[in-house]
């Protein structure tokens, strides 16, 4: 399933090589854009199936998606498997209940965070951070695609476990088995994340 996975996010764009600038500045010969997948039911369906299957031995009670890419993972998940979610708002409203974190809760319950892609960590981290102030416990984190640059170290040290479906390495490898791409991007590709280690 996780191989189907990664061909399909290849062939809809979500998985695309060349020359992309990232939010850091730093050039990229790979760029995930997994927003791609709220176009593709099926797609998203099969999504979130491989990642609640990484949650089967874990303990929680509600789910939150990190803002925005992952809230239709976290979604879909809530809604395959009856599991309550939450939502994190990025910002905070200055109106209304002014709330950072929206939904039925308790503190006390156990929050698993749900992420599209990780690569410093930080994401997962500031959303952990505002449901702990909700007096929510967060240990796990789901992740589709983990780009191997530092964001599980970095979460560890916080006290918190990441649990990818695939990373880097491993979406290349089988692109390059399956012929969807060359030696010397493959090459590019590793370089690249060796090279641009967020936490070490």
């Amino acid at each position: 399933m996780t191989k189907k996975i990664i061909e399909q996010l290849f062939h809809i764009g979500a998985i695309r090589f060349g020359h992309f600038t990232l939010k850091s500045g730093i050039i990229s010969p790979i760029y995930i854009d997994l927003r791609l997948t709220i176009s593709q039911p099926k797609l998203l369906s099969d999504i979130a199936k491989e990642l609640y299957a990484l949650a089967k031995n874990l303990s929680f009670d509600l789910l939150c998606g990190v803002p925005y890419t992952a809230l239709p993972f976290a979604t879909a998940i809530s809604l395959q498997q009856n599991i309550p979610m939450i939502l994190k708002r990025k910002e905070k409203k200055d109106y209304g209940t002014k709330r950072m974190v929206e939904g039925i809760f308790q503190p006390g319950e156990r929050c698993l965070i749900i992420e599209d892609v990780i690569t410093s960590g930080t994401s997962i981290a500031e959303t952990a951070a505002s449901l702990k102030e909700e007096g929510l416990l967060v240990t796990d984190a789901l992740v589709l695609v983990n780009r191997e640059q530092g964001g599980e170290r970095f979460l560890a040290s916080q006290g918190i476990k990441v649990h990818a479906v695939c990373n880097i390495s491993s979406i290349i490898q089988h692109l390059l088995e399956q012929t969807l791409l060359d030696e010397k991007t493959f090459e590019a590709v590793l370089t690249f994340i060796k090279d641009n280690q967020t936490y070490v």
